[in-house]
């Protein structure tokens, strides 16, 4: 023998209503979930690559004797902006970071702390040269984007 429970019509209205509040709900947690991405400054596999391409422009611009890997480079942002794609950020996200006067600034004082820890000196292009060249030899990520002329 099968019992069958009896709902109300108003009971099922506020079953309804009960469960599209909670979709509602997941939703906007959904969408707030992914608009709180991290900055991408603070997303290491995109500021590193970034970093190391900004600071090889640098020493390449700086040294009359080492010039960039300019295909090594656009390469690395193009695998930057494709990595950066699929955490979900959109172009116009990349662009706003890159374009950012403010992170070009934080990128810059970054950089500058990082040669003179290497012991460049900013007004002698010579330790930029010699910096660029001990890169080179230990092939690390700014290294492999620079060559000797």
């Amino acid at each position: 023998m099968s019992e069958s429970i009896a709902i109300s019509p108003a009971r099922t209205a506020v079953m309804a209503t009960s469960l599209a509040a909670l979709a509602a709900l997941l939703l906007a947690f959904g969408a707030s979930a992914g608009e709180a991405r991290p900055s991408l400054r603070d997303v290491q596999e995109i500021e590193d690559p970034l970093f190391a391409v900004a600071v090889a422009s640098e020493v390449a611009d700086q040294c009359d004797r080492l010039a960039p890997r300019t295909l090594k480079g656009l390469n690395q942002l193009y695998q930057i902006r494709a990595r950066a794609n699929a955490l979900g950020y959109s172009d116009a996200e990349i662009k706003s970071y890159i374009k950012s006067d403010q992170e070009k600034s934080r990128m810059r004082a970054k950089g500058e702390r990082l040669l003179r820890q290497a012991g460049v000196k900013l007004d002698q292009p010579e330790t930029f040269c010699a910096y660029g060249l001990a890169e080179i030899k230990k092939n690390s990520a700014i290294g492999v984007l620079l060559r000797a002329k």
